[in-house]
């Protein structure tokens, strides 16, 4: 599977789903650590990737998007607002 992280998911996430055989990028890597929630989610359209986020706008986005196919991976964990 193809996946994109959003700045809320640990570097060691996206590793570690390479390990796994995996094509993973985080934002971070490619510069784009300040990217818009809106261009995240045309950029995961355009590169046919899934997003890894915790990051609860995308689910909005998500329902507005129309036609729009494109997967949102949203973790919610107990106490922690990121993955370390």
């Amino acid at each position: 599977m193809r996946f994109l992280a959003d700045m809320g998911v640990a570097q060691r996430i996206v590793d570690w789903l390479r390990t796994e055989g995996h094509d993973a990028i985080h934002l971070r890597e490619q510069g784009l650590h300040k990217f818009p929630d809106v261009d995240i989610f045309a950029k995961a359209i355009a590169e046919n990737r899934v997003v890894l986020t915790f990051d609860l706008d995308f689910g909005e986005i998500l329902a507005l998007a129309g036609d729009a196919v494109v997967s949102v991976v949203r973790f919610r964990l107990k106490g922690s607002k990121e993955m370390k």
